[in-house]
């Protein structure tokens, strides 16, 4: 009972001098808040990257996918269409068909992927058509459902590709967010829009033989064609480009940013506020506080205060990172996901920034002698 009235106490003093001081407080809250809204952005985007990676690396429901090895970008990449014939015939691969990616190639969203798709490879064959018929014949295209819901299309209607006019013959469903937000045209259309010789594709994709074991059958298809790179999980698509990485490294930068502009915030705002109570905390002192309690106090309001920019960092975060994608018309491809893993290391960010802003403060607080600070008023 008598630790709960001391922290009742504690707590009530903290609140005390945090309402006392209303604009510091929220000055130092508001420059917390920056740091963190910026780290969970990065963090909710990044987590948006590995998903949409996902997505890439099982196109067509396979099992992995064939690049070639060294490209900054997987759209860069060149492979040749004959490796899919090379790659079916090991026993372990059921099927493996050609794919080309146009980005950047549908002008009312540019952020729709095209795809180059053999008609009877199994990429083509596996989609659902929910309207309209699986038709790839001259002139004509088939379009992901979560793309005709944006643009407004239906069967019949026109869709320009680069500067061509194509007639969307069916609209499709097939629960993969890059082709359900993308478009599918004959693979030797697509090579002539997007200037590729006959021969070439961006990667081969392919489903493997029941029973199969993956990443046997990936180190045998590495080793079997230098030059390649074999993605089949999400870690490895989101290292294939340096989009994943930079996001890394940049929420990383951000995080120690914020932690030592967090951190000296912080201790200059509880350094102040030390120095105007010291009278105060000499006289808790003087009644019988421990210079350690005393040290809590003063941690605690540190502590607090960096707690509240944390959560109002999170909330802005959070906003901040879906209106940079809409902004950016990148919301189509890159959806910021919020994880529980951002919400904890928004949240001990914003506590370590207290704990280290609130050290100094803490040890000025309880090295002075309360007989000399009490003197010195009377």
């Amino acid at each position: 009972m008598a630790r709960d009235s001391v922290l009742v106490t504690v707590l009530r003093l903290v609140l005390t001098n945090m309402t006392r001081h209303r604009f510091r407080t929220v000055a130092t809250a508001v420059g917390i808040a920056l740091g963190v809204a910026t780290i969970v952005a990065l963090l909710s985007i990044g987590d948006g990257l590995k998903r949409t990676a996902a997505g890439f690396v099982h196109l067509g429901q396979s099992d992995f996918g064939v690049f070639q090895a060294g490209v900054a970008d997987p759209t860069a990449s060149i492979v040749p269409i004959s490796l899919a014939a090379k790659l079916e015939r090991n026993p372990d691969i059921a099927m493996a068909t050609p794919l080309l990616l146009i980005v950047e190639a549908v002008k009312r969203d540019p952020s729709a992927v095209v795809f180059g798709a053999d008609p009877d490879g199994f990429f083509a064959q596996r989609l659902i058509v929910t309207a309209g018929r699986r038709d790839l014949g001259p002139g004509r295209i088939l379009v992901g459902d979560a793309l005709a819901r944006r643009l407004k299309l239906a069967p019949g209607d026109q869709l320009q590709v680069k500067k061509r006019r194509f007639t969307v013959a069916g609209v499709f469903h097939t629960g993969i967010f890059f082709e359900d937000n993308g478009a599918i045209l004959p693979l030797a259309v697509a090579q002539k829009l997007a200037g590729r010789g006959r021969g070439e594709a961006t990667n081969i994709v392919a489903a493997l033989a029941p029973g199969a074991p993956q990443k046997e059958v990936e180190r045998q298809v590495r080793r079997a064609n230098p030059g390649t790179l074999v993605i089949g999980t999400p870690e490895e698509a989101s290292r294939l480009g340096a989009n994943g990485e930079l996001v890394s490294k940049t929420v990383t930068i951000v995080a120690a940013l914020a932690l030592i502009v967090g951190g000296i915030g912080v201790a200059n705002t509880m350094a102040m506020s030390v120095m105007e109570r010291e009278r105060e905390l000499a006289l808790l002192s003087a009644v019988g506080w421990r210079r350690l309690r005393i040290a809590a106090l003063v941690l605690s309001e540190g502590v607090l205060t960096s707690i509240l920019g944390a959560g109002l960092g999170m909330l802005a975060g959070i906003l901040g990172a879906q209106a940079l994608g809409e902004a950016l018309d990148v919301a189509a491809v890159v959806t910021p996901r919020v994880t529980f893993d951002t919400v904890w290391q928004a949240l001990a960010i914003g506590a370590a920034i207290g704990i280290l802003g609130g050290l100094y403060p803490a040890w000025r607080g309880t090295s002075a002698s309360p007989l000399r600070l009490l003197s010195s008023g009377t």
